[in-house]
């Protein structure tokens, strides 16, 4: 099996890529690898790994990887909100785009992975959980060009989309930016946050559970394919007040206050239900509790930001 991953360096990739080359594939990463880091640096001992530095909306660099893939995951955006918004014009070339011509040289055999995002689903219907037959409502330019994205990939018969909840725990490419992760962190570092639209909601996804989902729809492409699935955790539709409190039960003083001016930029609330993908069974295994004491553990061990997209 070959496995085509675009953008394999980053939070995703750098823990996906190494659970792909332990089931003997080969594995080709396309990457820019811009920030010079080397957090696929284990898997160069393995034989089945391919580096390739390039951008994935150079036809002259994708298209000669194409051909030799089973399978391809394209994983390169740009993620979130802000860092859309600072950059529209790398946001539609880079995450809806790139996905589309993608899809244009895909062959009908080969398998296409996409990681979408429940951004799409923007403002949801009150306590009704938004399932995958939910009207798309994006809010920011991330949500917009994902769900365009999502649209072109499912057009093509070999076809999986996932749409992940926000993303939280600790990897080789690390992110602090993400909700959990940057709430854990000024947790752990200032014993303080200040909320925007603290009674917000979303859902929420251990990062291993997310590369388990991708894992679980090749092994089942057959019966899944063609078809959009949520990915999160059915115990954590939270609003940011209540992602704090579950926080402050593992670190002692930690306060949060609601700003009276101000508001975030990323306006989703929405809860979500899983129960589409936990049918084919798929079942989550890291609980939120669970990637918090992850997280405490790791930041002892960062003393930086600069795993940010913000």
């Amino acid at each position: 099996m070959h496995v085509l991953v675009t953008g394999g360096a980053g939070y995703i990739g750098s823990m996906l890529v190494p659970a792909l080359l332990a089931r003997g594939w080969q594995v080709t990463v396309l990457d820019t690898f811009t920030a010079g880091d080397a957090f696929l640096a284990n898997c160069c001992i393995d034989a089945n790994f391919t580096p390739v530095r390039g951008d994935c909306r150079d036809l002259r660099v994708l298209g000669p990887l194409m051909k030799d893939a089973d399978i391809v995951i394209p994983l390169a955006a740009l993620v979130g909100a802000p860092l859309c918004a600072r950059d529209e014009c790398g946001a539609r070339s880079l995450n809806q785009d790139a996905v589309v011509t993608l899809v244009k040289l895909a062959g009908a055999g080969q398998l296409i992975a996409y990681p979408a995002t429940d951004a799409g689903y923007g403002v949801g219907e009150g306590n009704a959980p938004c399932t995958e037959e939910s009207p798309r409502r994006p809010v920011s330019l991330y949500g917009r060009t994902k769900v365009a994205a999502e649209e072109a990939v499912l057009g093509h018969p070999n076809s999986l989309s996932f749409r992940l909840a926000t993303v939280f725990g600790m990897a080789p490419r690390m992110r602090l930016d993400l909700l959990v992760n940057d709430f854990c962190w000024r947790a752990v570092n200032d014993r303080a946050v200040v909320l925007f639209e603290a009674d917000f909601r979303r859902n929420y996804i251990h990062i291993r559970d997310v590369v388990k989902a991708f894992l679980h729809g090749i092994d089942n492409a057959t019966a899944m394919r063609q078809q959009a699935y949520n990915v999160g955790l059915s115990e954590a539709n939270l609003s940011k007040a209540q992602l704090c409190e579950r926080i402050a039960h593992h670190v002692p003083g930690f306060v949060w206050l609601e700003a009276p001016v101000g508001e975030d930029p990323d306006k989703r609330d929405y809860i979500v239900s899983n129960a589409k993908l936990e049918a084919t069974g798929w079942r989550a295994d890291h609980g939120l509790d669970r990637g918090i004491t992850e997280l405490i553990k790791g930041y002892k061990m960062l003393r930086n930001g600069r795993f940010a997209n913000v």
